[in-house]
């Protein structure tokens, strides 16, 4: 195989590799933003064909940053594209968390996810963003503000006073983890 086939082997692995570490972290973001499951899997589909079109030397060192700058302009290019919000499927979200959980805590626990969703959606657009990059993503404050263009001062403000928002909109059972040990 001449070097230009070489070449190629190694962006192949580089974005299979990159496609298996962060394909179901990006979905998860992008399904924050465009709030359909179909959607959120083409968004992250031209998210790593973009990628395989980058010259590796020039995204492999800030990969992560790289992948969810490219994800949130995409998928906001579908929102504004489409100039509408879709909802969330409630049946689509039922079926996410709780395999093999008993149905009464698969309830409880759908019950909380659906407190919490409806409480992020009172929040602004930014905190609702660092919100979930930073607790769903895992990404630091430096990626967080690569990713979205804010300083790293804006998104710790906006992370503070988000998180202070979503605290007062949930009921104080919700925030105690021995809430539903208490009341058996």
């Amino acid at each position: 195989m001449g070097r230009k086939g070489q070449e190629s082997g190694t962006q192949e692995a580089f974005v299979e590799e990159a496609v298996a570490q962060y394909e179901g972290p990006l979905i998860g973001y992008a399904m924050g933003i465009v709030h359909d499951l179909e959607r959120a899997r083409d968004v992250v589909q031209d998210t790593f064909i973009r990628l395989y079109q980058q010259d590796r030397e020039k995204v492999e060192s800030g990969l992560k940053t790289w992948l969810f700058t490219v994800c949130r302009n995409r998928a906001l290019d579908v929102l504004r594209k489409e100039k509408r919000l879709v909802e969330l499927d409630e049946q689509e979200a039922a079926r996410l968390p709780g395999r093999g959980v008993a149905p009464d805590q698969a309830a409880d626990w759908d019950e909380r996810v659906a407190q919490v969703m409806k409480a992020l959606q009172r929040l602004s657009d930014n905190q609702r963003e660092v919100i979930q990059l930073k607790l769903q993503q895992g990404l630091s404050y430096k990626e967080i503000s690569e990713a979205t263009g804010l300083s790293t001062g804006n998104v710790g403000f906006l992370l503070h006073t988000g998180l202070k928002r979503l605290r007062s909109l949930l009921p104080d059972d919700l925030l105690d983890p021995n809430s539903s040990v208490r009341n058996q």
